[in-house]
């Protein structure tokens, strides 16, 4: 079973403020499906049901390789690198 090899390395941000919305569907006047929160600098994007999949977007101009879900209730991770669920 592949595994994430970037995980454990990662610092843990502050939860997503309650209101906190994608900055770049608020630039451009869309509205984000889901958010998605940046485990390595806490850049909140949207999810890739969203137009314009800002959250991936983040990923492939920076390489910060692990975001998790900003959803209320739920939990989970994604590695952008390995692939995986984290």
């Amino acid at each position: 079973m592949k595994q994430c090899t970037h995980a454990e390395a990662l610092p843990h941000p502050e939860p997503v403020p309650l209101g906190e919305t994608c900055p770049e569907c608020l630039r451009d006047g869309t509205d984000p499906v889901q958010l998605r929160l940046c485990l390595t600098c806490g850049h909140v994007g949207c999810c890739d049901s969203s137009p314009n999949r800002h959250a991936t977007e983040h990923y492939r101009e920076t390489g910060h390789p692990v975001m998790r879900t900003a959803e209320p209730g739920e939990d989970w991770r994604w590695c952008f690198v390995d692939h995986v669920l984290v």
